[in-house]
């Protein structure tokens, strides 16, 4: 599968430290009823036979509606269970290696926040980019604040598609109209709301608009 500018259109990251007693499989089911384009299954502390397991789970429920499904970090998990594809940041493993490890058909996303990064992964494999955080947010502590100047330049200075990252919400998504992006991709926007497929309808539709606002 390769990726496509449309399918990175609302990518959901899961974080389970908002689940309150609900599964993860409810949660992104909801929020693939809402709209959601694009999901990366995030776990930083599960073993690697839950996370396998829920892998592969979550990456049915994506199948059954035709939106790509990709697990972060993790090459064996991804490797195991057939992924679409894995998502590395900057100190993860070197994005040449992962696609080596990928082979040329699964989807291989990368974090940057330099031009300098955007096209040394570019050039490396990367079928899109990640790019944040361009709001102040509390799901990364290490994420580093890029610019709405440094997001423009990056997206002027690749072919490949790149999604924003980074403290977005719904009063904030319309901010980034005009700096080049297909998408936005998102946490606790969608995932630490109580109406989650609501959330994700609602800001599906404020992110069409802001990319239908003159570039």
């Amino acid at each position: 599968m390769k990726v496509s500018r449309e399918s990175l259109l609302l990518y959901a990251v899961t974080d389970r430290s908002w689940l309150n007693g609900r599964t993860l499989r409810s949660q992104v089911e909801e929020a693939l009823d809402g709209g959601a384009t694009f999901l990366q299954l995030r776990e930083k502390n599960l073993d690697d036979a839950h996370f396998l397991e829920e892998a592969r789970e979550l990456q049915a429920l994506c199948r059954e509606r035709g939106v790509p499904f990709i697990v972060n970090d993790n090459v064996d998990v991804a490797l195991a269970m057939g992924a679409d594809g894995i998502h590395v940041g900057q100190h993860d493993m070197e994005a040449g290696d992962v696609r080596r490890l990928l082979g040329p058909d699964r989807i291989l996303g990368v974090s940057a926040q330099t031009v300098e990064q955007a096209l040394l992964a570019q050039e490396r494999g990367a079928d899109y980019l990640g790019v944040g955080a361009v709001f102040p947010t509390g799901s990364k502590d290490d994420a580093d604040d890029v610019s709405f100047e440094e997001l423009r330049a990056i997206c002027e200075a690749v072919t490949i598609p790149v999604v924003a990252i980074g403290g977005i919400s719904l009063s904030n998504v319309k901010k980034l109209a005009g700096s080049g992006i297909c998408g936005i991709a998102v946490i606790s926007a969608i995932f630490a709301q109580k109406d989650i497929r609501l959330a994700a309808e609602q800001l599906r539709k404020e992110t069409e608009e802001m990319l239908e606002k003159k570039r």
